[in-house]
Order: structure tokens, then sequence, then C-alpha cells
């Protein structure tokens, strides 16, 4: 018989700046993690003996990411030889897949205590250090690859989803951010970052600004040159009634570049009763789904859909959503597919507004949404992510 997987506690740093005036700029990836391993230490009077695995996900691995980070990072924080670590690659779904494999393992048995998420230093090692496969310009075009940012924008053209839609969701992103911060809604999670004299250097999400239809309508979009110079080209194989792209993505509602890390605790019934933890949710099901390469960005509904068959439930069972904000388009495709209403969805912002450091946003958002549901007194929840090549991802929780 299956055992539970429980979430005993979910805890990020805050999202610094993705550039060399960023918060976080100064702190390598490997202490970023150090720092919420000493906090989840700390918050739970862990015995770190008793995690016998850490899975952490990275956008690049490589560098100061590079060599299973999870494991280096275990030893320089001087936790104990017995845990064990390993480094996982899915894109931007990587994070929230490391958390659904800590559950899968936790579930059959094979280990009880399980330490999953993320981590991404965008500052220092920048988009595209790993290189990439699909970056050889014959696979590329064996493959009809485009520019993720130009798939966003083909979502909006194929949904009729116009610059003013895009633009009045990010102001919607950037308000409710403002608003959680200022009400104190992420204190419960954020981990503050200290340098090496303990004094802090970033306690919140630095992206988050003061924006309107005005400031936004005024950024030039981002991803034609794409369009212009070949990738429209690709996309023409795969859309070939589609005549020209209407480019409406920029800055200011696509996902911010930031640094960052996640960690959540993960656990079944035995390792509840050797930490003497309470449960705070359990994981119900998780799915991945691929789709259509090219477009790459419509995953989230159908890995939502097919998790949610799995668990034996609705998208009407589920009172909250926690949608990665790649981009503006993603999630109104999202909410159009699924009949989300916005009081639903990202209810306290999201990627667009704080950032998204790719290896570690998917913990992220499940901690969040955790955190949320229990805020407001409500059951279940379901987190998801779109990721390259047609990856999307989804896991649905329930307060215990």
């Amino acid at each position: 018989m299956a055992s539970e997987a429980y979430i005993f506690d979910a805890i990020r740093t805050p999202r610094g700046k993705g550039k060399p005036d960023g918060g976080l700029y100064e702190v390598k990836p490997v202490d970023l993690i150090v720092n919420l391993l000493n906090a989840m230490k700390e918050r739970n009077n862990l015995d770190p003996a008793l995690v016998e695995d850490m899975i952490l996900a990275t956008g690049e691995p490589v560098n100061e990411q590079g060599q299973n980070i999870a494991k280096t990072a275990l030893i320089y924080a001087g936790w104990a030889d017995e845990t064990t670590g390993a480094q996982l690659h899915r894109y931007c779904a990587g994070a929230l897949d490391a958390c659904n494999n800590a559950a899968a393992k936790v579930m059959a048995g094979f280990e009880d205590l399980v330490l999953a998420g993320g981590v991404e230093s965008m500052s220092r090692l920048g988009i595209g250090a790993s290189g990439a496969a699909a970056g050889d310009p014959w696979v590329a075009m064996n493959s009809y690859g485009i520019s993720q940012g130009l798939g966003a924008d083909l979502v909006a053209h194929l949904d009729g989803i116009t610059r003013e839609d895009v633009d009045r969701y990010a102001v919607m992103s950037q308000q409710r951010a403002a608003h959680a911060w200022k009400e104190g809604y992420f204190k419960k999670s954020i981990v503050p970052v200290h340098d090496i004299n303990g004094v802090v250097i970033c306690d919140r999400d630095e992206l988050i600004r003061d924006t309107t239809m005005e400031s936004l309508a005024r950024l030039k979009p981002s991803f034609q040159m794409f369009n212009d110079f070949g990738h429209g080209d690709f996309l023409k194989f795969k859309y070939p009634h589609v005549e020209n792209v209407t480019c409406v993505h920029t800055p200011g509602n696509s996902s911010g570049i930031v640094d960052g890390a996640s960690l959540v605790l993960i656990g079944n019934e035995n390792a509840a009763k050797k930490t003497g933890l309470k449960p705070r949710a359990r994981i119900l099901s998780a799915a991945l789904v691929g789709t259509e390469p090219t477009i790459m960005l419509t995953g989230p509904a159908p890995a939502t859909q097919k998790a949610l068959a799995k668990a034996g439930l609705t998208v009407d069972d589920i009172d909250l959503f926690e949608l990665n904000e790649a981009f503006a388009s993603v999630v109104l495709r999202f909410q159009r597919e699924l009949n989300i209403p916005d009081e639903k969805i990202n209810v306290n912002g999201g990627a667009i507004a704080m950032g998204h450091p790719i290896g570690a946003t998917g913990g992220m958002i499940l901690g969040t949404l955790v955190d949320e549901l229990e805020r407001r007194g409500l059951k279940r929840g379901v987190a998801s992510l779109c990721a390259g090549g047609g990856i999307g991802i989804a896991t649905v929780v329930e307060l215990v």
C-alpha cells in the first residue's frame, strides 16, 4: 500500500534582480541553497541525518551550478554524510518536477524524507550559459525550433489575445504582488539572504514596481527580431495558415530575470513519526505532458487536466491555481481553456511581477500555493508550469 506524500515545510529566498546590481549578485548559487538548508534545519528542529536525499533543479547546470550542486551544498553546509543529492533539469519545470519526484519516492517507500527544489543565479551565469543541443542550426531547423518569446506571441496571435490584454494582466500581477508584500503574505516562507558577516543583503523580491497601462504601452515588443530573422520561417512550417505573428510581449508582460532558490521538505508517515513534524499538505497527484514543441507553451492546461483525472477531481474542486507567469498569454490561455476566473489564479501575483529564477520557480509556486490555501482556509490547489520543448507539468495538493 502506497504511503502519503506530505509537505512539511516550503521556503524560498527573495528574488534578486538578475543583473550585476541585483541584491543576490554577490552570492554564489551554492550559498543560496546553504542559506535555505540552514533555515530548514532551524525552523523545524530537524535532524539532518533523517533527510535521505535532496533533488535540486537548475536551468543552467554548468560552472557554479554544475556537477551536482545538490550534494555539494549538503557537504558545504555540514549536513550528515548519509544525505545524498541529485541534480535535475527539465527547463522551467525543474523544481516542481524535483518535488514530484520526491513525492513519488516517499510514496513508494524508497525514502521517507526528501528535500526538493531548485536554484538559479541568472545574474552570475546568464541565460544559455550551458549551451543547448537545439542551439545547433541543423537541429533547430529540423525541429522547427523558435524563440520561446515568439512562441508566447504565437499563443496570443492564435487566441486573439491583444497587447492590451497582456498588459492588463501584467498590471494585475504587479498590483497583487505589491499588495501581498505589503500585507506580509510571503513572510511565512521567505528566508532573507545574509552575507558572510551575517548582514542581510536581500529580504524582498526586487522586481516589483509601480506599473500602469500607460507605462507598459511605451515598451516595445521583445521578440519581433526573432520573427523577422528566421524564426518566423520555422514557425510557418508548423503553422502555414499564420501569415504574420503580431508580437505583443515586452519586458513588462513577460517573466523577469532574477536569482533565487527554493526548498520543499516532503515525507511520508514514517517521516512524521521520526521527526515529530506536522504535515501541512499532501500531494494528491502529479502529471507531465508533451505538447506541440514549436508553440511550446501550451502544456499547463492538459497537464492540469491529467493530474486532476489521476486524483479523481475536476477543475471545480480546486480552490486556487498557481501558474508560472512565463508570459501573460500563457496564463490567459490557461484560464480560457479551463474556465478559471481571475480570483482563483495567481492571487498574490507571479513571475511577471517577481521574476522567474528558472530552476527554482516550481518550488516557489508550490510553497506559495500551500501558504495561501492555509491563509484563506481553503482546501485544494494546483501548481503548474510550461517549459521548453512543449513540456507541461502540474501538481495537485490538499491541505491536511
